[in-house]
């Protein structure tokens, strides 16, 4: 989650970890976000530990923070490593400087630690004033990361991606209509491309929360929260009972409409707050989580029938030097002290 801006993934423009684990059912895989905007956080020992007692068997974190590298060294959890903003201008403009970036937090601990994805990025839009900076870099950083990682022998194991939002689309209800915002086609179809060439999947952030708390007027509550009775949305032949299956299905449709059809979707980050909001209660984060858990270990989407869907919640722990609006503090699913909030299962539906 983008620490400086809200996400909204809207009804009419769609989409919305600081570290993040991930939990495999069969084909599908549910994961969970550990960020450190904190200054009460458990360690990244004691972190490890309680992902590990909870049966959380993936992460993703947003830089390569060398304490929870270590931690995590014969764990088995999955990783999605984050390249930071900050750093995409030194990896795009000096290969060697990514292949020093791929050695240092990659190869020398992939022995023992299971690295999936890394994400180029978080979140950068060269239409929106907090990244616009970034943007010019985020594909060349891709490239030489790619390079590095293929350059080690790595290329089948660990995909090179970046992560995306809602901001991306131009147009996103109906989920068919799906399309990237026109100002961004430059921005976002090389990425596409490079994307498929390399039988990699792009990384997005979907937010139901974002688009509900944005759009209350013409998107109902159960719908956010995978409780509605029926269907709320029909698109042609295909019919939708929760905002995030719509908010993703109008990513693929964008996807199709820039040669990206073969392309497949990972939900780097999804999740409902518990405070801040009239809509950011205990129940509601408690029934969002559960249900998409739920949907997630048995379901796909209208428009990719038959194909797994991969999420992660956002967040592990409430983080209390999050900037922004209050709910941001508080989308985590444990407290500062290691306690649940509220009670979910990681492994049943």
């Amino acid at each position: 989650m983008v620490l400086t801006s809200n996400k909204s993934l809207l009804a009419p423009l769609l989409l919305g970890f600081v570290i993040m684990s991930y939990l495999t059912i069969g084909t599908q895989s549910i994961g969970v976000c550990y960020g450190r905007v904190g200054n009460n956080l458990p360690s990244p020992s004691q972190v490890i530990n309680l992902y590990k007692s909870n049966g959380i068997k993936g992460m993703r974190i947003y830089d390569p923070y060398p304490e929870t590298l270590q931690a995590l060294r014969g764990s088995g959890i999955q990783l999605i490593l984050d390249v930071p903003n900050v750093d995409l201008q030194s990896l795009a403009t000096d290969a060697s400087a990514a292949a020093a970036w791929v050695q240092n937090n990659v190869v020398n601990y992939a022995s023992e630690v299971n690295f999936s994805y890394i994400a180029v990025g978080n979140e950068v839009l060269p239409t929106v004033d907090s990244t616009s900076r970034y943007a010019q870099f985020v594909l060349p950083a891709m490239k030489n990361i790619q390079s590095a990682i293929t350059s080690v022998g790595l290329k089948g194991q660990i995909k090179v991606s970046t992560a995306t939002y809602s901001a991306v689309l131009g147009t996103s209800y109906p989920p068919s209509s799906g399309s990237f915002n026109n100002q961004v086609s430059s921005f976002i179809n090389p990425i596409v491309s490079f994307l498929a060439q390399n039988d990699s999947p792009l990384l997005a952030n979907i937010y139901p929360y974002f688009s509900y708390t944005g759009n209350r007027k013409d998107i109902q509550l159960p719908y956010a929260l995978f409780t509605a009775p029926g269907f709320t949305v029909e698109d042609g032949r295909f019919k939708y009972q929760n905002l995030f299956d719509a908010s993703l299905d109008a990513l693929y449709a964008a996807l199709e409409r820039v040669n990206g059809a073969n392309l497949r979707v990972v939900v780097s980050e999804t999740g409902w707050p518990s405070q801040g909001d009239p809509a950011a209660t205990v129940e509601n984060a408690r029934t969002y989580h559960r249900n998409l858990i739920k949907h997630v270990n048995g379901g796909s989407t209208p428009r990719r029938p038959g194909q797994a869907i991969e999420a992660y919640l956002f967040a592990m722990f409430d983080e209390n030097e999050k900037p922004g609006l209050e709910t941001e503090k508080h989308f985590g699913l444990f407290t500062p002290t290691q306690h649940s909030k509220y009670q979910i299962s990681f492994n049943s539906i």
